[in-house]
């Protein structure tokens, strides 16, 4: 049987890794991984084991910031703006395709066009393995909690909103 064919982002997002000398899986999925909740019944695995990127908009430099959290988890955006010292708002789906160079559902924890500012939800530090966007809203990889700051440059923090 013959792998699926990569897409370009997914490609690029696999290159970019290779290059910091990481080689990951890349699997694309027939199902959209657009939502945590889609990505977890797609792979079988737990919401709370899904890695999404949630990119915000600096408003001070208008760079990205990109927060790497639980599925089941929502943004504290205050959290974020105490860390950082200023404001930030959420980005469109515009700003996010010019700045990192891939579509919102999609977006990588790493391999982006231009720098991105970058903090780790603490909450995926539960797992053994969890599963983040690799390029696409139909491709994903797994990896580890400790690979996660290693691929990423990024620190673990409490950004999780509490209701």
């Amino acid at each position: 049987m013959n792998a699926p064919v990569l897409s370009s982002s997914a490609r690029r997002f696999k290159t970019a890794l290779a290059e910091q000398g990481h080689e990951i899986d890349v699997v694309t999925l027939s199902d959209s991984t657009r939502t945590a909740q889609e990505a977890a019944d797609t792979i079988g695995c737990r919401v709370a084991q899904i890695a999404k990127s949630i990119v915000f908009r600096d408003s001070e430099e208008d760079q990205p910031v990109v927060v790497i959290t639980s599925g089941t988890n929502r943004v504290d955006i205050r959290k974020i703006e105490v860390l950082m010292g200023h404001s930030l708002e959420q980005a469109d789906g515009n700003f996010v395709k010019k700045k990192t160079g891939y579509a919102i559902g999609g977006v990588p924890p790493a391999g982006h066009k231009s720098p991105v500012r970058m903090f780790l939800d603490k909450d995926l530090q539960a797992f053994d393995e969890i599963w983040a966007a690799a390029g696409t809203p139909f491709s994903v990889f797994q990896l580890t909690p400790e690979e996660l700051p290693e691929i990423t440059g990024a620190d673990w923090h409490d950004v999780a909103l509490i209701c």
